[in-house]
């Protein structure tokens, strides 16, 4: 008994060594995915300066990375499934690292989409693969609160898209900005390819199955029929894509045009909600834990979100209220966590890397798709150039409020009735 308990516990720390090393590797390249596809927010009204972008313009610059970044989804969770979400990782790290050197190079409007397009393919796995991995070494109750500890951590990439971001581009240019995400790219995917391995049980058991790109494909459609699949698909897409139209593009050009904030300032207001956000993603990611449930803190959380929603969209906020308002929004938008592993849930262990890819699908195009509508809608209001800006009205960004907070509604409906597979649920 003395000898057995004495080798158990070595080992067991061994494992649990080996697990963060996992996660710190795997939230590592994941900031680099939040930073890239949020680090317009701040930069945007430069670009549009630089390059002359009109709001549509650079609603589809921004865009773009999201609609690649879809695109991507389906293959990479056959890839996953079939050939592990390491490999899959290092792949696309290389594109990402180059697409970077790319739009920090970039001469003109047609590189700068060329270079952002290759980043979002170059950005597509850093979510899914880590989760598929976690799905395999992290029981089935800690997933959600794994989930959160990457969402949350990664999120930090988001943060250093704000405040440090508007700091570093006023310092050395945004085009020195990218070259030095470059390098950092570069010494994070080198960390999971020294740390990120599976098991050697999981590569075993992935290589007996050993699926044809027919089965593989088959199964792709197999993970759409399963009950609830698609209630979390459009509510995830839609709690996404509020957020990711939010903070990822337009908060910029509202704090900037609606409050006339310089980029020192927009950076700081971006910053609270960053770190709202992530404050939030840690918390919803335990939630499901004291509540035995995925659905009822899912359903709060998203709610809250629609209410902030509803706030920029009916009240024209003073200036003072900013704050309040940019902590509220990112806290409550932080609920990703617990809805990704209720998604999870559904699906059987040979289909996790394709049905959570699949409804990754739906929330990065729903990303791309609001983002480039909502520029749309900008440009519909007209604009005036002062001192070759264009400004575009405060009511255009309150009907983009208004729209996105319809779409959550809706979702937020069809909801409902989502299956709830909790572990701990009687």
């Amino acid at each position: 008994m003395t000898s057995t308990s004495g080798e158990a516990a070595p080992l067991k720390r061994d494992r649990a060594a080996s697990g963060a090393l996992i996660v710190a590797a795997l939230v590592g390249i994941y900031m680099l995915s939040q930073f890239f596809r949020n680090a317009l927010g701040v930069i945007g009204p430069d670009l549009a300066k630089a390059f002359d972008l009109d709001a549509a313009r650079l609603g589809f610059l921004s865009s773009i990375f999201f609609l690649s970044f879809a695109l991507a989804q389906i293959p990479l969770g056959m890839a996953i499934d079939r050939w592990g979400p390491r490999p899959a990782m290092l792949a696309t790290a290389a594109l990402m690292i180059g697409s970077t050197i790319l739009f920090a190079l970039a001469r003109n409007y047609l590189e700068l989409a060329l270079a952002r397009m290759l980043m979002g393919f170059g950005c597509c796995s850093f979510l899914m693969a880590p989760l598929a991995l976690y799905a395999e070494r992290f029981p089935p109750e800690k997933f959600s609160t794994i989930t959160g500890i990457h969402i949350g951590g990664g999120s930090f990439g988001m943060l250093a898209a704000t405040a440090p971001l508007a700091w570093l581009a006023g310092s050395v240019g945004w085009r020195n900005s990218f070259l030095t995400a470059a390098v950092v790219a570069t010494i994070m995917a080198t960390c999971v390819l020294l740390f990120a391995h599976e098991t050697p049980e999981t590569l075993a058991r992935r290589r007996a199955r050993s699926e044809t790109l027919a089965q593989a494909a088959a199964g792709v459609v197999a993970a759409t029929r399963i009950s609830g699949f698609w209630r979390m698909f459009f509510i995830q897409a839609a709690t996404y894509s509020a957020f990711a139209s939010i903070i990822g593009l337009w908060i910029g050009p509202w704090l900037a045009q609606v409050y006339g904030l310089p980029l020192e300032s927009r950076g700081r207001m971006t910053l609270i909600l960053a770190v709202a956000q992530i404050a939030g993603l840690f918390f919803w990611g335990a939630s499901d834990r004291w509540l035995a449930s995925y659905r009822r803190p899912a359903l709060i959380g998203v709610l809250l979100a629609l209410a902030t929603l509803a706030a920029g969209a009916l009240v024209s906020l003073p200036a003072a209220a900013l704050p309040v308002f940019m902590a509220a929004f990112g806290f409550f938008f932080g609920v990703t966590p617990v809805l990704t592993a209720q998604g999870k849930a559904l699906f059987p262990r040979e289909l996790t890397g394709r049905g959570m890819t699949l409804i990754n699908t739906g929330v990065i195009g729903g990303a791309f798709a609001q983002q480039a509508f909502t520029g749309f809608v900008i440009e519909a209001f007209g604009s005036k150039i002062v001192e070759g800006v264009r400004i575009y009205p405060p009511e255009a960004f309150r009907l983009v409020y208004g729209l996105l907070a319809l779409q959550l509604a809706i979702a937020c409906f069809f909801y409902l009735r989502a299956p709830d597979l909790h572990p701990e649920r009687d």
